[in-house]
């Protein structure tokens, strides 16, 4: 049974041509606004694409067309590093792929932002899920429109 919530997120992301039965976790798509439209784009292109205000220099996730430290409109897009730590993590055994465990974590950005991403390439156990572990951005494409930011260990030598 899917909750209710999902089923409209699906039926509201089929106006947008969005191929929902491509999502895994939790059954549901993002859905592209004109205003995380940028972001989007930049992950569609392997960029992982941040907003920093002109007024007060705060940098933020997710996007938004204001900042949310003083609610200036003068904002820029920029590149982030992809360079990140674990922060936090929770081991999700019910939404994982083919019946596994999946690390969901939040990630600190070198930038200064926290993001919430799932974790590849390593164990999803707490022996193997190290806080402030190094931690690089990989991306995940699941259809045309939607490709999601990642993060696995970094490699030796990336931070």
């Amino acid at each position: 049974m899917m909750w209710p919530r999902i089923e409209a997120f699906r039926a509201s992301g089929a106006e947008y041509g969005v191929d929902l039965d491509m999502m895994e976790v939790f059954g549901a798509a993002p859905l592209p606004t004109p205003e995380t439209e940028h972001f989007w784009a930049g992950t569609r292109e392997g960029r992982l694409l941040l907003q920093k205000c002109t007024s007060c220099y705060h940098v933020y996730f997710p996007p938004r067309p204001f900042c949310p430290a003083c609610a200036s409109r003068a904002v820029n897009v920029f590149r982030a590093s992809g360079k990140a730590r674990l922060y936090s993590y929770s081991i999700d055994y019910v939404n994982g792929r083919d019946g596994l465990p999946v690390a969901v974590a939040v990630v600190e950005l070198d930038e200064g932002v926290k993001m919430m991403s799932n974790l590849r390439d390593v164990a999803p156990t707490p022996e193997a899920l190290i806080l402030d572990m190094k931690l690089e951005v990989v991306f995940e494409r699941l259809d045309d429109t939607i490709t999601i930011p990642q993060f696995r260990p970094a490699r030796e030598g990336a931070i």
